[in-house]
């Protein structure tokens, strides 16, 4: 067995007594642990989050969508058609125009966006599952009807049960001049039905109404013009391929963007306080550390007697530098494998049984969403016995510059 890891397990689990430098030690392993749990548990929630958002947004964010680079709308012609759907790898093509509009139910109005689909919308969207009430249908006998978000609902108190009552849109009429007599002549209207509601994510919630697209067209007027085409793949392995095609055919005036494009914002967004996080718990760990620096410190007090005995014996310096080194290390590494093992099992019981939950009512998601990922415990790790090792160094440089005179 190696001489200085020997004596370094020696002096850390020794029976003979349990001084104020035991107790420190302890306390210097249970902060190591403690921190490193809590660095797994806070990445291991927003990795879940991350997760969570990506599936969210995936329900009703197309694999690939196509916009003008710089026009709001762009022209959708048959010719367009056939080339997109002649790519190979494309499964569906729909049509999408989208735009804000005044919503008035009964005697209540607010302003949504309104967001007009081809008939093969199903094909784009994973929505059937997030329906809470009515329908998942945008046409009911050759009659069009709308499905809004939960938060568009309780806003407008909306009652799908009553067929007396339609939403009415509003949409400022293109090029027309407001009539200050009567402004209700500058705004097209168009009824139509409530014919479900689905719970999401907030942004859709509390904001977007889908409609069908010739609804739609009737209502703001785009002609053969659209904001958007979205296209679904044959599988999630053909988007980078169909998007590489699909922008080398249409050129720099129009964007084809993927999903996680399309939300980039909110994923950057994530990942910033992932590492915000990261980073002001890696000081929690540094300020955990400090205990290994002091135990160490207060070691090389209480055993200058020993390290003298030991340079009598023909010991070197660096031997007893490597005796302290083991010391905090087998500290640091002990504290960083619990914590690792706790943070394992809180984030394991938390995916299997939601023991913390969000303390609100949600359509979405109950608890707090986790996920493991191999990657967080080894940079954990790594940063862990970093910050550890670099709070030992000097402790081990003092013990090896002990004076041997008064010390015998």
């Amino acid at each position: 067995m190696n001489a200085a890891y020997f004596i370094a397990r020696r002096y850390l689990f020794s029976k003979k007594k349990k001084n104020f430098i035991n107790i420190i030690s302890i306390i210097a392993v249970v902060g190591v642990a403690v921190g490193t749990a809590a660095l797994i548990i806070v990445l291991s929630v927003f990795n879940g989050l991350r997760e969570l958002t990506v599936g969210l947004y995936t329900a009703y964010h197309p694999q690939i969508q196509i916009t003008p680079a710089e026009d709001k709308s762009f022209e959708v012609t048959d010719s367009l058609r056939a080339v997109l759907r002649g790519i190979a790898g494309v499964a569906a093509v729909t049509e999408v125009i989208e735009d804000n509009a005044l919503l008035r139910y009964d005697d209540v109005q607010m302003a949504v966006n309104v967001k007009g689909v081809s008939e093969n919308f199903a094909q784009q969207y994973d929505m059937g599952s997030k329906l809470v009430g009515g329908e998942f249908a945008l046409w009911r006998d050759s009659v069009p009807q709308a499905l809004m978000g939960i938060g568009v609902q309780a806003q407008l108190s909306i009652d799908l049960e009553d067929d007396m009552v339609a939403m009415v849109f509003w949409y400022p009429r293109k090029r027309a001049k407001v009539n200050l007599t009567d402004p209700s002549q500058s705004f097209n209207r168009e009824p139509i039905m409530p014919g479900g509601v689905l719970a999401i994510e907030q942004q859709f919630d509390n904001n977007l109404v889908l409609v069908p697209l010739a609804w739609a067209n009737q209502l703001m007027g785009y002609g053969t013009r659209r904001t958007s085409l979205e296209i679904s793949t044959t599988g999630p392995d053909q988007v980078a391929s169909v998007q590489a095609t699909l922008q080398a055919r249409l050129g720099p005036a129009y964007l084809v963007r993927n999903s996680n494009e399309q939300q980039a914002s909110i994923l950057r967004a994530v990942e910033l306080e992932k590492l915000f996080a990261y980073i002001t718990l890696s000081f929690i760990v540094a300020v955990a550390s400090f205990n290994i620096f002091f135990s160490l410190t207060m070691l090389v007090i209480e055993k200058q007697h020993d390290i003298a005995v030991l340079f009598a014996m023909g010991a070197g310096r660096r031997l007893i530098r490597r005796i302290f080194l083991a010391e905090g290390l087998l500290i640091a590494v002990g504290g960083t494998v619990i914590g690792l093992v706790v943070g394992f099992a809180a984030v394991f019981l938390q995916a299997q049984f939601g023991l913390v939950g969000l303390g609100t009512q949600s359509h979405v998601v109950q608890s707090y969403p986790v996920k493991l990922v191999g990657l967080d415990f080894v940079y954990v790790s790594i940063t862990v016995l970093a910050i550890t090792f670099l709070s030992m160094l000097l402790p081990a440089r003092n013990a090896a510059k002990v004076e041997l005179a008064g010390t015998l």
